[in-house]
């Protein structure tokens, strides 16, 4: 394996497990996805040069996930841990696709880089806000090989 591009990256302590609610367990009450229901299933997705979760590395965020249930939009805004980042892509296409797979489908997801994080942030956005780049993406059995290792499948 190449050596990462951040061989030293700072790690950052991971937030406390959220609490479940009785109501939340009840399937006779509404119950709308929040921005830490959807944190929960992006802070564990594994960054694709180091064995240490996005949340780990802050790559996300709590505070950078915004959810409206009412309009059925999901934005999320990732940090890469270097400005030149090459997995950036990468990173972004992994925590769309964990998203796609386990949100209702009537979800609009929206994966950027947090503004002035990296060098190609605009390319970069562009791409993941391509329905059409992400699909073909999506087809190259390497790159979704690697991206179910980042989701914490295995390789095929």
């Amino acid at each position: 394996m190449a050596q990462p591009e951040n061989a030293n990256p700072l790690v950052f302590q991971r937030s406390k497990e959220r609490q479940i609610l009785p109501e939340e367990e009840d399937d006779n009450v509404v119950d709308k996805i929040d921005d830490r229901e959807v944190f929960d299933l992006i802070r564990s997705i594994n960054d694709p040069e180091h064995p240490l979760s996005l949340e780990e590395l802050n790559v996300v965020e709590e505070s950078k996930v915004k959810v409206d249930d009412d309009r059925n939009e999901v934005d999320i805004s990732f940090t890469p841990t270097i400005p030149h980042c090459s997995m950036a892509t990468l990173i972004g296409l992994a925590i769309r696709v964990k998203l796609l797979r386990t949100l209702p489908a009537r979800f609009k997801v929206q994966v950027e880089i947090t503004p002035g994080s990296h060098v190609s942030e605009k390319a970069i956005n562009k791409q993941l806000a391509d329905k059409e780049r992400v699909a073909a993406a999506l087809e190259n059995p390497h790159l979704l090989n690697v991206i179910n290792q980042c989701l914490g499948g295995r390789p095929q």
